[in-house]
């Protein structure tokens, strides 16, 4: 059984093919790919900053760096693009502009104007 935030046997079936650091795969191949991924939906998926992703996924700082790596490559993008082409998808997006930001919060100050998501930055 998976935990909370992580993924199931049949959803890590139907990425894994996807993702760099396969054995047979050129360059280093990744130390576990599957405890990445939860790492990164945990992280997502509670909303917490990176430096507060528990000891059981590695290092935040680690995790960062190659969750970076990957949004920079378009693997992230690659995944979404097969999850999304499945017509039989039980899987439900929201839309952040259903979001509402307090009123204190209207006016961010500074800090990057773009953040990366899994999709690569546009020239």
């Amino acid at each position: 059984m998976a935990k909370r935030y992580e993924l199931s046997d049949a959803q890590w079936d139907r990425i894994a093919h996807l993702l760099p650091g396969k054995l047979g795969d050129r360059g280093r191949s990744g130390r576990d790919n599957r405890l990445f991924v939860n790492g990164v939906l945990w992280v997502l998926r509670s909303g917490a900053r990176w430096e507060d992703l528990p000891e059981r996924y590695g290092k935040w700082k680690t995790t960062h760096k190659r969750f970076t790596r990957w949004a920079k490559a378009g693997v992230w993008e690659r995944v979404f693009d097969s999850l999304t082409s499945d017509l039989d998808s039980q899987y439900l997006m929201l839309d952040t502009t259903l979001v509402r930001v307090h009123q204190q919060a209207a006016a961010g100050k500074g800090g990057p104007k773009i953040r990366l998501w899994g999709v690569p930055e546009e020239d």
